[in-house]
């Protein structure tokens, strides 16, 4: 039976095949919303159907495209998948990170995970963005198998977030780093649950990022997290639409720091 690297492995070479690039160095996964900060990071050419390679999850979620793009940024290769699948659509663990490990089997030893988050820090305002520093992983879940311990200290490379904190004139971007907390969903958050994860010691809440950050971290990648605020945790009235709508205003500044940190990378 193949294993999971070994899958990742296979979908990453013919990904390589059709794309006709031979390394990539840098993997962004796109949030809900965020899909067209693609475009203005330079895929201007045809995507790659995500979902015709070999062991590729289908993609269900709103605002999550299983498109890829593979795009020259400064000296460095950049592989951009516009969107993610997340455990709520009732996939197994693995198939959740595979598109996270095929980056890294084509290349990729930077990991740019975004996402659109729930803001319990009050400082946090709708359409403000925060780098991630560290995860509080409340799925009761983990991409590893057997006795792997993994140094999960600055799992958020503080490298990589000063680099996405020097973004010049990023006025969105805000100066101290969050706390993300994911959670199982597909519901939101119950104002009670909100007080626990802020007991906890967590700023933000989404359903994404730190599954796929243990595996990037298994693979000694270095991870950026960036996350979008949408909305008030357990805000009165929550509705996806008005997800994807402030993501996708907030596409051009999660662009310009994925860019200025790309383009800083030695």
């Amino acid at each position: 039976m193949s294993t999971a690297a070994d899958r990742a492995a296979r979908t990453a070479r013919e990904l390589t095949r059709r794309i006709g690039v031979e390394h990539h160095d840098v993997l962004v996964i796109l949030g809900s919303g965020l899909a067209g900060t693609a475009e203005i990071l330079g895929s201007t050419g045809p995507s790659i159907p995500l979902a015709t390679l070999p062991f590729f999850p289908r993609y269900t979620a709103d605002g999550h495209h299983a498109k890829g793009w593979s795009v020259p940024i400064g000296t460095k290769q950049v592989l951009i998948f516009a969107g993610r699948c997340h455990l709520y659509e009732g996939l197994d663990l693995a198939d959740v990170i595979h598109p996270l490990r095929t980056g890294i089997a084509a290349g990729c030893t930077t990991v740019v995970l975004t996402a659109a988050v729930g803001a319990i820090r009050e400082d946090l305002d709708a359409g403000s963005i925060v780098a991630i520093s560290d995860q509080i992983n409340l799925t009761g879940r983990s991409p590893l198998v057997g006795p792997e311990f993994i140094d999960m200290v600055d799992a958020y490379s503080p490298k990589l977030r000063d680099l996405a904190r020097s973004t010049p004139a990023i006025e969105r971007l805000v100066p101290t780093p969050a706390v993300y907390a994911q959670v199982p969903g597909p519901q939101f958050e119950t104002p009670a649950e909100v007080r626990l994860l802020h007991t906890l010691g967590a700023d933000v809440v989404g359903m994404s990022m730190a599954l796929e950050t243990i595996a990037a971290r298994q693979a000694a990648a270095e991870v950026l997290g960036l996350a979008v605020v949408t909305n008030a945790a357990a805000g009165a009235g929550l509705d996806t639409s008005d997800i994807a709508r402030i993501g996708a205003a907030a596409a051009p500044a999660v662009a310009a720091i994925i860019e200025h940190v790309v383009v800083s990378l030695p």
